[in-house]
């Protein structure tokens, strides 16, 4: 009797999972084929669903847009930091790619060459007899 119960308690068991298990797999690929979260919103982490951007004016020879522009100007000043941010939205500038880049400092024209300066000598001391 306890084997034929155990049987069956396993069968129900197992008949349970591959129910669940159909049903969760179906909802999983109708959602990765549409592509949206759960609340129906899009999934950024896929290509189709990122929004490319264009410059609202004119743009530059090498394709960066020209900032001598109003329209330019404001479409620059709401875009977010490369790196991670504090909590109130600024760049954090502990990591690399918040920090500005290093320009190459300028070389310096070598100074004209002045005439050697000695050096100041202490005067001597007298020995006592």
């Amino acid at each position: 009797m306890k084997r034929v119960f155990t049987l069956m308690i396993a069968m129900i068991l197992c008949a349970a999972t591959f129910t669940y298990a159909g049903t969760a797999s179906a909802a999983l690929n109708t959602r990765t084929a549409k592509q949206v979260k759960k609340n129906g919103t899009p999934d950024k982490r896929f290509k189709a669903n990122k929004t490319a951007t264009t410059p609202a004016g004119p743009l530059k020879k090498d394709g960066t847009p020209d900032m001598r522009y109003k329209a330019n100007k404001g479409a620059a000043a709401t875009t977010a930091p490369a790196g991670p941010t504090k909590k109130d939205g600024a760049a954090d500038m502990r990591f690399k790619a918040n920090k500005p880049a290093k320009a190459e400092p300028a070389k310096a024209a070598a100074p004209a060459k002045a005439a050697p300066v000695k050096k100041a000598t202490k005067p001597a001391k007298k020995k006592a007899k």
